[in-house]
């Protein structure tokens, strides 16, 4: 068959140990438009990486500091203790939450005459919903903070397989030429184009595949972070109504 045979060419071309295919000496003897493909697919991987290790750290950050914090929380009984506490340099989603929050509540019972609960039903509704309003924008925030360079990590997953698509049809398509041209259809006259542009598919799977697989990871993660603060915002609403309005 002939994609048995042009395999079996591909190999051949390679002087590398039997079985081997000598990735570098095709990529540096490339045509011009592959061998742009290949760069492009090469900053996406190394900037890929960068990313993924630099997401991985800020997860396993923010994992101790939110298991660090919840602990300082459930453990005091004052919240200003808390947030001398966490205001001194415990930096987590739950911690930026209930800054904002706690700052909120020290706004509202500024405005209360002193000594006295809030005079009216109105005004603890409409202090309470401050306080929520304060607490869902912290959340918002650390949402976005979380979800930085994520995309990019999307995009390399979605497009570096096409970009090395192109760039192994680009090749293909060089390949015919030089048949036309040298008016032979033999494997010795196909086989170097063709080994040559498949390197460009190969590099766009592999920026691909850990993008991909970093992505998921890291919506996951991150799903997992926005439920923890859904949670303790309902948690610390329920304690501010219960004890302060």
């Amino acid at each position: 068959m002939l994609a048995d045979s042009l395999l079996a060419a591909v190999v051949a071309q390679a002087p590398a140990m039997p079985g081997q295919v000598d990735i570098l000496r095709l990529a540096t003897h490339s045509g011009p438009v592959v061998t742009g493909v290949l760069l492009l697919l090469i900053a996406l991987s190394v900037a890929s990486w960068a990313i993924i290790g630099y997401k991985w750290m800020q997860v396993r950050r923010t994992q101790k500091n939110s298991v660090k914090f919840l602990e300082t929380f459930w453990g005091s009984k004052r919240l200003d203790t808390i947030y001398e506490t966490v205001k001194e340099g415990q930096n987590s989603p739950l911690a930026s939450v209930f800054k904002a929050g706690y700052v909120e509540l020290t706004k509202v019972k500024k405005l209360q005459p002193e000594g006295q609960e809030l005079g009216s039903m109105d005004a603890a509704l409409s202090g309470l919903d401050n306080i929520s309003r304060a607490m869902r924008r912290a959340h918002l925030l650390e949402l976005t903070r979380l979800e930085s360079l994520v995309p990019f990590l999307a995009t390399t997953g979605s497009t570096a397989p096409f970009v090395g698509l192109f760039g192994t049809v680009w090749g293909i398509m060089v390949s015919f030429q030089d048949i036309g041209r040298m008016g032979s259809a033999s494997l010795a006259t196909v086989a170097p184009g063709i080994s040559e542009a498949l390197i460009a598919t190969a590099a766009g799977l592999a920026a691909a595949i850990p993008a991909v697989v970093a992505y998921n990871y890291c919506v996951s993660k991150i799903k997992i972070f926005d439920s923890e603060m859904e949670s303790f915002s309902s948690d610390f609403l329920n304690i501010i109504k219960r004890h302060f309005l």
